[in-house]
């Protein structure tokens, strides 16, 4: 979501009704657990999480990368009302917890909100799509770079430059699916052609070119409007 929407989906929200709260998290803090009653639809205003499932065989995956802007926890209004995914914040997180009996209510006699729930499920559904022929067609290197840039947030973001949070290839591995090494060696060539800069500092971040790392996935350079 840009600025300007997440501005409107902090008016939108202060309207609610019913109990919302406000509530800090940790790096790696998690939000609620996959299988947990679920109650309530959470709007995260800072920080970055991910959502992810596990197999009955114990097989984990990464779901979603989700930025201040974005819901989750949508699955407490639906019949079941149980946790899908587990959400564990990747940087300390701000999150808004809004009462599943009150989104209800404000889907039904709210419009704006209406109009701002269903705008982020249908966007959600899209970027779902779009990791699925990520996973299907695209080679590591470019599943890398996708994430890289799922992580510093919007495409059409004007600045050139933008830091991430530093992750563990591990946890990078597991996210598009590959191995460490797979990782290590990319992460290491995308440095070597000035697409990313970081140190070894583990509490830094990650600096993109975000310019530079677009173009390895064929995408035209973002055109920043004249005032």
């Amino acid at each position: 979501m840009s600025h300007d929407e997440e501005r409107a989906g902090e008016t939108i929200l202060a309207r609610l009704e019913g109990g919302r709260s406000e509530l800090a998290y940790q790096k790696d803090q998690i939000v609620y657990s996959q299988g947990e009653p679920a109650d309530s639809v959470f709007y995260i205003r800072a920080g970055t999480i991910k959502a992810a499932v596990v197999s009955e065989a114990g097989k984990q995956a990464v779901v979603a990368i989700l930025r201040p802007g974005h819901f989750c926890g949508e699955d407490s209004l639906t019949v079941r009302r149980l946790r899908m995914a587990t959400v564990t914040a990747l940087t300390p997180c701000v999150l808004a917890r809004l009462p599943a009996a009150g989104v209800v209510r404000a889907l039904r006699h709210d419009a704006e909100f209406s109009e701002l729930f269903m705008t982020y499920l249908i966007e959600r559904n899209i970027r779902m799509e779009e990791d699925r022929v990520d996973q299907l067609i695209n080679s590591t290197e470019k599943r890398l770079a996708r994430l890289l840039l799922t992580l510093a947030g919007d495409r059409g973001a004007e600045r050139p430059d933008q830091t991430v949070p530093k992750l563990s290839q591990e946890m990078l591995a597991e996210m598009i699916g590959t191995s460490r090494t797979h990782v290590n060696f990319f992460m290491n060539k995308f440095r070597q052609l000035g697409f990313i800069e970081y140190d070894g500092d583990p509490q830094g971040g990650i600096k993109l070119n975000r310019s530079l790392l677009a173009t390895l996935l064929g995408e035209r350079p973002q055109i920043a409007p004249r005032d």
